[in-house]
């Protein structure tokens, strides 16, 4: 079958699924960010600009950016907004968004969060005179940030802090902490000793550099160069470094009084330690977005190039574009089904995190954004990678922009917990929680008559038991390990755990695709919403067929009718896959600068001295030699 890719679809259907992808406040949310990103200073050079004058660059928009607004504190408190700009800086300045989601965040955002009176001069940081940093991971520890060994320890003759770094495990690791971009403050996690007593890991507000080099007691060292966007990550450690006592992050976790002495509402130093760290949460929601946005932009060029790109066609029928190719439109179209699903995953763990209130469900709404953080970035990964492909040697060229988004999602991987711990950790979490089953009558059960593949319900209550089957088999493993050894126990069951992490978080997309269509009327929104949704469904189900038929929920017959299933539904996405690019709503800028995405793309090789451009002067008649 050979899709007719389809005209524009009509702008209220656009409208329809820019909401679905953005949520339904696009323009509140997210209008600010998008017009940004077309003004000339945030323009990306058509040419390669060396690694130094892009760090230079990415500072001068963060001070521009901080200039646009009338309270800096005002976008640091809000979750939504931070996210935002992630989704809009991410594909067209890594950089930037690195040093503006530390800056705003982590830096800003923990301040804030543990100042709520006010009572800390922020006027530095908030007026862009001191750029913020965040130092908690070490060379030695990395998700393991309880166990940091940078101290702090208290000075009653001084009353404040005095910081030092043990060896070299010791030296913070990655943060960016040179003097470029000006004077640099960071917030540091460091071991809190009181008259010898070690009470745990909190954050503290140390002055790092001036604007050329490090300040007394802090030594700072940039590291190689790294893959990705140019971060001027640092070394950096502390040798007899003093802050005052008001230097402390202060709240539930603890403080020091006027007498010196420690108080805390919180016993466990492990509860200390998430409250001090609770900004690393909303910075995964920032790896997401940063995600989701810079897949969203590699498939738009990927398909646009598709589109005028052509090639030799069957025998007598002259060129085509190289989209017309089944394998050519079919990657592009699967891939088109994933990033809906993971801009529904995003927006759901968005929302989850902010409604949640009470602890249970705190804790419930920090798993979902963990998971899908892990998901998405890794999904995001597979659709640019992918898209890189299809345009070919094209797509090596960093003019195209795409190989800067291949080597910039590692980033987003890594950040704020690398993915496999955290998916660890959630997967241990799920496996002490009551496992989920779906209900008999959306999977039809084991024995029972089966349900119809063509039904997105049944397809959602196939994944469902998917997920369950995964965590009851993580969970027998585990007992039938030989008793006490919890390292070894955790050994047989975490594979089979961490596949159904993978399940969960592909239950979640799908569910929030179901809500997502429900929320619209009936209409071309819906149905072309749907074909898309089908589409994501039957990947997964297929994926995960082999174990579904062994559990008795899908039939021998299921299993052979998924590949003609599939290739249907690849159709029909394929068809409107130009169109439904649209509703990413990326301004006409983002592809202005990348060649590859317009039809006219050879023009940037022009050769004002080529042959071509003196044959074309030759007198009319006149015969070429």
């Amino acid at each position: 079958m050979t899709p007719q890719p389809t005209a524009a679809l009509p702008p209220a259907v656009t409208d329809a699924l820019t909401a679905v992808v953005y949520g339904p406040d696009f323009r509140r949310e997210h209008a600010f960010w998008r017009r940004l990103t077309t003004t000339e200073p945030f323009r990306s050079p058509a040419r390669t600009v060396p690694p130094e004058d892009q760090l230079t660059r990415a500072y001068d928009r963060l001070r521009l950016i901080n200039r646009s607004f009338d309270s800096a504190a005002r976008l640091a408190s809000d979750v939504r907004a931070l996210t935002a700009m992630h989704e809009w800086l991410g594909p067209v300045d890594p950089t930037l968004a690195t040093v503006a989601g530390i800056h705003y965040n982590l830096f800003l955002g923990s301040l804030l969060d543990h100042d709520p009176e006010g009572r800390r001069d922020l006027s530095g940081p908030l007026h862009m005179d001191e750029i913020g940093t965040f130092l908690c991971t070490e060379v030695a520890h990395g998700n393991d940030a309880a166990e940091v060994e940078t101290t702090a320890t208290y000075d009653r003759a001084r009353d404040g802090f005095v910081l030092r770094t043990p060896h070299a495990g010791a030296q913070k690791f990655m943060p960016n902490t040179s003097p470029a971009g000006g004077p640099k403050s960071g917030l540091v996690a460091a071991r809190l000793v009181v008259d010898g007593t070690d009470h745990g890991v909190f954050l503290l507000l140390v002055p790092l550099t001036d604007a050329v080099a490090a300040l007394p007691g802090v030594r700072v060292r940039r590291l190689p160069a790294r893959m990705g966007s140019p971060v001027d990550h640092c070394l950096t450690s502390f040798d007899d470094c003093f802050v005052p006592r008001t230097a402390l992050l202060t709240g539930a976790q603890g403080h020091v009084g006027d007498g010196g002495e420690f108080g805390s509402a919180l016993p466990s130093r492990r509860r200390r330690l998430l409250v001090s760290l609770a900004r690393v949460t909303p910075g995964k929601l920032a790896m997401s977005a940063c995600a989701v946005g810079s897949a969203r932009v590699a498939l738009a060029v990927a398909v646009r190039y598709a589109g005028h790109r052509t090639v030799a066609g069957p025998r007598g029928t002259g060129p085509v574009a190289v989209y017309a190719h089944r394998t050519h439109h079919g990657p592009l179209a699967e891939a088109l089904a994933m990033v809906f699903a993971m801009s529904l995953l995003h927006r759901r763990a968005l929302d989850r995190w902010e409604a949640g209130a009470g602890e249970t469900d705190r804790g419930a709404a920090e798993r979902l954004v963990a998971v899908a953080k892990g998901w998405i970035t890794w999904r995001a990964r597979d659709v640019i990678v992918e898209c890189r492909e299809r345009c070919g040697a094209q797509g090596l060229l960093e003019h195209n922009g795409l190989a800067a988004l291949v080597t910039g999602i590692e980033g987003t991987i890594t950040a704020e917990g690398d993915n496999l711990a955290v998916h660890a950790k959630a997967a241990a979490e799920m496996l002490l929680s009551a496992p989920e089953r779906a209900a008999d009558g959306e999977t039809g059960g084991a024995g029972e008559a089966p349900g119809d593949l063509r039904d997105p319900a049944f397809l959602r209550g196939l994944l469902t038991a998917l997920e369950a089957l995964r965590f009851a088999r993580a969970r027998s493993w585990m007992g039938a390990a030989p008793p006490g050894d919890a390292l070894g126990r955790w050994n047989a069951g975490s594979g089979a755990a961490l596949r159904g992490v993978e399940a969960h978080a592909v239950r979640q997309a799908a569910e929030a695709f179901a809500e997502a269509g429900a929320a619209l009327p009936g209409g071309p929104a819906r149905e072309r919403l749907a074909q898309v949704e089908r589409l994501f469904l039957l990947r997964q189900v297929g994926r995960g067929s082999g174990e579904l038929l062994a559990d008795g929920r899908v039939t021998a017959e299921q299993v052979r009718a998924l590949p003609e299933l599939y290739e249907e539904a690849v159709a029909a996405v394929a068809e409107h896959a130009p169109a439904l690019v649209e509703s990413f709503a990326l301004p006409e800028e983002t592809f202005a600068d990348r060649p590859i995405a317009g039809p006219a793309y050879a023009d940037a090789y022009d050769d004002p001295e080529g042959p071509w451009h003196r044959a074309a002067a030759r007198p009319a008649g006149e015969l070429a030699r």
